[in-house]
């Protein structure tokens, strides 16, 4: 029975994963009667001034437990910080809400698997794993499928450069996370830096502050925005439930039925991603998108397969 709720915890972090491609497209672009009050680094900025309290409250509740500090110690441990909030946090943010303002919820959602295949390359210069040509066909079968989705995309309603545009922000937000969950695992084989909570809550915390003069720009180019109840939902949303919540319940996940049972959720991402922006958004769905979605898994898979195998021998 524990086994269960495990999973179906499991599937509810996908679902809310893939809700955050809806939500930020109407945090970015709004609707079509009604454009969005925020700009983007407005909106990125705010995500975090939500999850940066759930995180502080959840250091400040397990304090006493062996729970995470709040900020980093030594030299090398503000060095990973600060590299992993760069890219992960700010880096990524900016790009993913900018991209969300020019592409379909449902298109961005079937890139941002290819982060498993960034992830595997970008280890082979940081952490000095090879390549195989086995690897680079499943790079170029994911990278056919990622063009069948732009190309071919059910929602015509945005002009093709815009969602090429937006699909090129959201690829560069996948290379951004995959350089930051590799330096997290360097961060972790060091041994001396932290947990990897505490790795996250600190890009997070550094992330946020990173974000503010881009949010202040925007600001003194647009002048103060007035969000409304629906875009506070929204932010608040994606700050503790999507980013705070949904690490706790993904780690509990990995904890309980082991890190590959539980990292095979994650391709449920994009199914929920479309589904998001089909009833939400009312975006297309169309054959583009299955035909594409499969390439990108299968390339997916076929770079993990070998970097397993790589790994193992």
């Amino acid at each position: 029975m524990r086994e269960v709720k495990t999973h179906l915890l499991l599937l509810l972090v996908a679902a809310v994963w893939g809700s955050t491609w809806a939500v930020g497209r109407f945090l970015s672009y709004g609707l079509d009667d009604a454009r969005a009050n925020m700009g983007p680094a407005t909106s990125a900025w705010l995500r975090y001034v939500f999850a940066v309290a759930g995180f502080l409250a959840w250091c400040l509740i397990y304090k006493n437990m062996d729970g995470p500090r709040v900020l980093p110690k030594g030299e090398k441990a503000w060095k990973y910080t600060f590299w992993m909030a760069l890219l992960g946090t700010m880096g990524y943010q900016l790009l993913f809400m900018n991209g969300m303002k020019w592409t379909a919820a449902g298109d961005a959602s079937m890139i941002i698997p290819m982060n498993p295949v960034f992830t595997v390359l970008l280890a082979a210069p940081l952490l000095g794993q090879r390549l195989s040509p086995r690897m680079v066909l499943g790079l170029l079968i994911g990278l056919i499928g990622v063009a069948i989705v732009i190309g071919w995309s059910p929602n015509t309603e945005i002009p093709f450069e815009h969602r090429l545009l937006g699909a090129v922000m959201i690829g560069l937000a996948a290379l951004m996370w995959a350089a930051t969950s590799n330096l997290t695992k360097m961060a972790l084989l060091d041994g001396t830096i932290g947990t990897s909570l505490e790795i996250v809550v600190w890009y997070s915390i550094i992330g946020w502050v990173l974000l503010t003069p881009w949010m202040l720009f925007e600001i003194w180019q647009s002048g103060i925005p007035i969000p409304n109840a629906t875009e506070w939902i929204s932010v608040a949303y994606l700050g503790i439930i999507s980013t705070v919540l949904t690490y706790a319940w993904f780690a509990r996940g990995i904890d309980r039925i082991g890190a590959t049972a539980a990292s095979s959720y994650v391709f449920l991402v994009p199914v929920f991603g479309v589904l998001g922006g089909w009833l939400f958004l009312d975006e297309n769905i169309g054959a583009s998108m299955l035909a594409g979605f499969f390439l990108v898994i299968l390339g997916v898979r076929e770079v993990q397969k070998q970097s397993e195998l790589i790994t193992s021998g």
